[in-house]
């Protein structure tokens, strides 16, 4: 696969920003974001919205940060550092996603301005453990989305956002087409959960035309930060400035290599491995 640009030893290299939530398995969440992000020769900031209790197994408890915390963290990175894109991954509840969307406006950060984000909008983890409280599912459909450059669920976050249980391609279409209409400026429909299908399609909408890109499925349970990782290459990408499309394709290649070097960890699921990028 092409990778991006590296900075030359000894200059800043371009800057991208996670908003997200801790895995203290190291799987996923910032952990996959920063991982990703310095593989891919970004020099990646963070906002950390909560702090799982979690292994390869489940969550087994969940420490929110105050909303005037996380909004604090973006806004003095963005007027420092600088940065080229964001994404957001766990978010737990609608006063943080408020306070998200208050800050994006105020330094640029979102779709028609200088800063474009990646909304991941995870709302359960693998295992079943509800993430996101039920009350921010208004702020995430009515705040969140209508500023994502892209928005970028999975078909379990479909069902949650949209009330669209995604089964074949027709109704991958009209969730793609649901998301749109909620404001992002490009709806990505992922299939990695479309089990009756042999390949991973995956389905970008713009509200005028469909891009379908399918990769192999790869045949392994140690899937554990696929979507962060995703969303986390996308977002360097679009840090380089390549558009959403070539974001998507970009980051479709680096995912599907970070789960075939998947390895197994603890009694459980284990993480996708973005280390191949570095590996013999």
């Amino acid at each position: 696969m092409k990778l991006l640009p590296p900075a030359p030893l000894g200059q800043t290299p371009v800057r991208a920003m996670t908003i997200a939530g801790t895995d203290s398995g190291g799987g996923a969440g910032v952990a996959a974001d920063l991982r990703t992000m310095a593989l891919a020769g970004v020099h990646g900031c963070v906002a950390v919205t909560a702090v799982t209790v979690q292994n390869t197994l489940g969550v087994s408890g969940v420490h929110t940060i105050p909303p005037e915390t996380v909004a604090g963290q973006i806004r003095t990175v963005v007027t420092d550092i600088g940065i080229g894109a964001a994404k957001t991954g766990m978010l737990a509840t609608g006063a943080i996603i408020d306070a998200i969307v208050d800050v994006a406006a105020e330094v640029g950060i979102g779709r028609d301005r200088p800063i474009p984000l990646v909304v991941d909008p995870v709302c359960a983890s693998m295992h079943g453990h509800q993430l996101l409280a039920t009350e921010a599912m208004d702020s995430l459909r009515e705040r969140l989305i209508p500023i994502a450059t892209v928005v970028t669920p999975n078909l379990d976050e479909v069902a949650l956002i949209t009330g669209i249980t995604v089964v074949d391609d027709d109704t991958q279409r009209a969730a793609a087409i649901e998301l749109h209409a909620m404001g992002a400026q490009w709806a990505l429909v992922k299939g990695g959960h479309l089990r009756s299908s042999p390949f991973s399609p995956d389905l970008l909408y713009d509200g005028e035309t469909f891009l379908e890109l399918d990769h192999e499925r790869i045949d392994t349970p140690h899937d554990h930060g696929a979507g962060d990782t995703l969303a986390s290459a996308m977002c360097c990408a679009l840090a380089h400035g390549l558009s959403v499309p070539d974001a998507l394709r970009f980051a479709k290649d680096w995912v599907t290599e970070s789960i075939r070097w998947s390895y197994p960890l603890g009694a459980g699921h284990g993480p996708v491995n973005p280390l191949w990028r570095v590996s013999d």
